[in-house]
């Protein structure tokens, strides 16, 4: 087979051609120059299953729900307008504010003399019931099980008398003596359940006291029974129902802290089989787990890490090979990870390496010095994956993001900015062919020159997209810039 007949092989493989993002909506936008306080900054972002809803978390420790307007029009049936209405695309997907609670406080650790920020690490949806809506969030070292439900507005009317009637009524100011004759009939007040309702936020259980280093996951499992936490170095599997008992089941810790050479990063529960969760390392591994292996999983049932390129190795080559993020595909069959230059697919039925890298921030390499020393080097930038798998996307700085195509054969890459243009800096890169793409499996994409984004501007690295997630079931993008939550379609 020659390459021109590859090239047509690769073509049919991607039969979607390249999305066309547009902006959607934005809550939380400020003006120019407007101070952005830390206690307001977005620190992480979630879907729920249906996409119908969407959680974000903040440095002050209040967690924002929204609800999608548009999806109600979609769910009811009625008259045949309504039905031939339904036969047209709607616009975009439309979100609105729904609620806010305080979900952590700050506290303050006597025995270790540790402060405990309020910060929100992680939100995670879990499964409704009785139309209402159940989530986790956690801080560094509390997590919690809160439940949002609509609840019917009660008001107390037929009051037994009118001030202003009164004979005791003398310049507005009430009497508290009766009126002359007496009150010919006495009413109770009476408390009316009225139309209108309003979304209450209770907590329902604390999980504490179970991790001894800051909790950098959360992940629910699929038997809606049970969901893991983990921290640096370990990793604990609870039951929702069971608040003052969790099992460990990952545990890293040496027995001399000084030989300790890898922590762990990130932890995802399998989408669809309880049983298997993979974790990912500070030294760019990624160990997939059986838990019917054994109650403690320190062996790994398989482990993904990229062949060790030739060559000396520098200061910066494990930092930057750390992985900050872990995804699974929908199907579970493919699993997405990102540190802090690329962006990798991996195939969990192929332990080799991965099936196809990203580049994210290749062109940063020569500037790895300036952004050790202002720490720039440690940020830890979030990946999501589309509901059909198709499709991935993870954050830069500049509040930038990038969105690639993951499919076989895909050429997709696009570079867009968190603003109400997200073109503004589009920048799509083509893939030249190669005659051996076939046999090795394995496309590396995304590479640009040493100008720092596609239109060679100057990045910034004060404004840096860390938080973003795809809806599950359409195109459509939610990421953080700042205090701004910003909403995209295509």
């Amino acid at each position: 087979m020659n390459g021109d007949d590859e090239e047509v092989v690769a073509a049919s493989a991607d039969p979607s051609p390249p999305l066309e993002w547009r902006f959607s909506q934005v809550f939380g936008e400020r003006s120019a120059g407007e101070e952005v306080h830390e206690v307001d900054v977005i620190s992480a972002i979630e879907f729920d299953n249906s996409g119908d809803h969407l959680a974000t978390g903040d440095r002050g420790g209040r967690v924002v729900l929204f609800e999608r307007t548009d999806a109600k029009n979609l769910h009811s049936s009625g008259a045949r307008k309504d039905l031939e209405e339904t036969d047209y695309p709607l616009r975009h997907p439309e979100f609105r504010y729904k609620t806010e609670f305080q979900s952590h406080d700050p506290e303050f650790d006597y025995l270790k003399s540790l402060e405990i920020e309020e910060k929100i690490n992680k939100i995670r949806w879990c499964q409704t019931a009785n139309g209402a809506l159940f989530l986790l969030s956690t801080n560094d070292k509390t997590i919690k099980f809160w439940k949002v439900q609509d609840k019917k507005i009660k008001k107390v009317c037929d009051i037994n008398s009118d001030p202003s009637r009164t004979a005791g009524n003398v310049n507005g100011e009430v009497n508290s003596s009766f009126p002359p004759g007496g009150i010919s009939s006495l009413r109770l007040p009476v408390v009316v359940t009225s139309h209108e309702s309003s979304p209450v936020a209770r907590c329902r259980r604390v999980y504490s006291h179970a991790h001894d280093y800051h909790i950098n996951s959360i992940s629910n499992n699929s038997d809606g029974e049970t969901f893991i936490s983990a921290d640096d170095l370990r990793i604990n599997l609870w039951n929702l129902e069971i608040s003052n008992q969790s099992f460990n089941i990952v545990d890293v810790k040496p027995e001399k802290m000084e030989d300790l050479s890898e922590v762990i990063t990130s932890a995802e529960f399998h989408p669809t089989h309880c049983n298997m969760l993979a974790y990912s390392s500070s030294k760019g591994s990624i160990r997939l787990i059986d838990l019917r292996q054994s109650a403690l999983c320190d062996s790994h049932s398989k482990l993904f890490e990229e062949p060790e390129a030739a060559g000396p190795k520098s200061f910066f080559t494990e930092i930057i090979a750390s992985v900050s993020d872990i995804k699974f595909a929908k199907d579970g069959r493919y699993l997405l990870s990102r540190d802090y230059m690329t962006l990798k697919l991996w195939d969990i039925n192929m332990d080799s390496g991965p099936v196809a890298t990203f580049q994210v921030h290749e062109h940063l390499k020569p500037k790895l010095c300036d952004l050790y020393e202002n720490d720039s080097i440690f940020d830890k930038f979030e990946c999501c994956i589309s509901g059909n798998g198709l499709r991935a996307a993870t954050g830069s700085y500049s509040n930038l993001f990038r969105v690639f195509g993951v499919s076989p054969g895909s050429t997709e890459t696009a570079t867009l900015e968190a603003s109400r243009n997200p073109m503004s800096r589009r920048h799509h890169v083509p893939v030249p062919s190669s005659p051996f793409k076939a046999l090795s499996r394995v496309v590396s994409r995304g590479t640009e020159s040493h100008g720092v984004d596609g239109n060679s501007n100057a990045l910034d690295y004060t404004t840096k997209l860390l938080h973003l997630a795809w809806h599950p079931k359409e195109n459509s993008i939610a990421c953080a810039a700042g205090n701004s939550l910003y909403m995209y379609y295509a």
